[in-house]
């Protein structure tokens, strides 16, 4: 009886030890930009293959729009969505996609359509990351 209780334990160690590590992978950033007088801030914790976190974007004189991101990682691409209440209203959900280049994350953007209830970058129709409203830059830590 001793035995199995002891085997319980050490699976329970090494179990608990691997979720930790995988907790570790992920990398923490924060990332800010500036369009004319509106500003955003993108907290992310980002791995090889996914990311979430929090975005808020403050427009001049007229309030915020503040939420939470998540998505995957293609590449140079960050793509999800962003889900948030508008200037303290209603909670909305808009597909996001940042191109990361050059250490900066570019905001792009595009056609929005519906896919079963859940809007998204149109199929088919190319993302814009040219012309950015908001390029992130990784803020000095």
């Amino acid at each position: 009886m001793n035995i199995k209780y002891l085997l319980f334990l050490i699976v329970i160690t090494i179990v608990s030890c691997n979720s930790k590590d995988k907790k570790s992978e992920y990398k923490h950033m924060v990332y800010h930009a500036v369009h004319d007088k509106d500003t955003a801030v993108l907290t992310l914790n980002i791995n090889d293959k996914r990311f979430f976190g929090h975005y808020e974007r403050s427009y001049y004189q007229q309030g915020k729009d503040s939420g939470d991101v998540r998505g995957d990682i293609k590449g140079d691409t960050l793509r999800g969505d962003f889900h948030f209440i508008s200037n303290g209203g209603s909670w909305k959900r808009i597909p996001l996609a940042l191109l990361k280049k050059e250490n900066k994350l570019y905001l792009g953007s595009g056609i929005i359509t519906t896919y079963f209830n859940l809007p998204c970058f149109m199929p088919g129709t190319p993302i814009e990351y040219d012309n950015s409203k908001f390029v992130f830059e990784e803020a000095k830590k």
